[in-house]
């Protein structure tokens, strides 16, 4: 079938199907699968224009409720770093869709922006998943998935998994997700694929206790993110420039990514972290390399 906003030509069937696999695996690190969704649509369906990244987005907004209602049923959502990440991810993702509808509509332009935050991404993870096991590791029992906070200020976040507890802090969290609210913005991600690999490489936080946070950050973010494409829209229309999503193809994508997500936040806690961060650097490492490739070879 054919969408007529995104031009794209493809069976009814697929982005549902490859929205449920990627997000399956993606959700359990805290990732919604918007970051591989939108090499898929721009390599696989050529989907290349500004409208990609808020098609992105809705993707999100339909997807991520089923895993955010899951990780707050296992009482696995620090509400308090889910807020710091809002406050700073929100104003940010509008600066960063004034950037890709402005300065970076050229799709090769694009793509090598897109390489560069992927592989950034992948070499994160793959030195997190090198890292030795110091041995402070043990086994959870059913009570022990449980977070608890012990302070939110602006100064700090402390809370406590699996008998130990985590500290931070607020105003560099804040900072954090500002900067990656506006590289989310320009991508179409929301920020969470970005967020999720700085707390655990940086901050040393579990894998477990974040997923929630940075998806609920996705989700709101992208709610404005849609809502701002939008706004603007009218004043792109006339450079013939067309940034509002494609509902239709972003609902598809959202109803296998919604399934997926709530499914791989069932199944997290069975999975070690270093499974999920080795798979996920994996592939992020690929795609990035495979746009770098190409926008080189573009220049030649």
């Amino acid at each position: 079938m054919t969408f007529p906003v995104s031009g794209v030509e493809t069976p009814f069937w697929l982005p549902p199907l490859v929205a449920f696999v990627v997000s399956f695996f993606s959700s359990m690190g805290g990732i919604s699968g918007a970051v591989l969704l939108l090499p898929f649509q721009m390599s696989v369906l050529g989907f290349t224009g500004p409208a990609v990244s808020a098609t992105n987005l809705v993707f999100n907004i339909i997807a991520i409720p089923s895993g955010i209602y899951r990780y707050a049923r296992e009482r696995r959502m620090i509400r308090s770093l889910t807020w710091v990440v809002v406050g700073g991810t929100v104003p940010g993702v509008m600066v960063g869709q004034l950037v890709r509808f402005t300065w970076l509509p050229d799709p090769r332009l694009f793509k090598a922006f897109v390489g560069c935050v992927l592989l950034y991404i992948g070499g994160r993870m793959v030195l997190e998943t090198l890292k030795r096991d110091d041995g402070t590791a043990r086994e959870a029992g059913p009570s022990d998935w449980t977070v608890k906070c012990i302070e939110c200020s602006l100064r700090r976040l402390v809370f406590e998994f699996q008998g130990r507890r985590y500290e931070s802090q607020t105003r560099f969290i804040f900072l954090l997700s500002l900067v990656v609210g506006l590289v989310g913005g320009v991508y179409g991600i929301g920020g969470g694929a970005i967020l999720a690999p700085f707390f655990v490489a940086h901050l040393g936080l579990p894998v477990h206790t974040i997923a929630g946070a940075t998806l609920m950050g996705t989700f709101i973010t992208s709610v404005v993110g849609v809502t701002f494409s939008h706004a603007v829209a009218p004043f792109y229309r006339g450079k013939g420039m067309g940034v509002a999503p494609d509902w239709f193809l972003g609902v598809l994508f959202g109803v296998g990514g919604m399934l997926g997500i709530y499914l791989g936040a069932r199944t997290q806690r069975y999975v070690p972290a270093k499974w999920l961060k080795g798979m996920l650097a994996v592939i992020l490492t690929v795609v990035a390399l495979n746009y770098l490739w190409g926008y080189l070879a573009s220049l030649r």
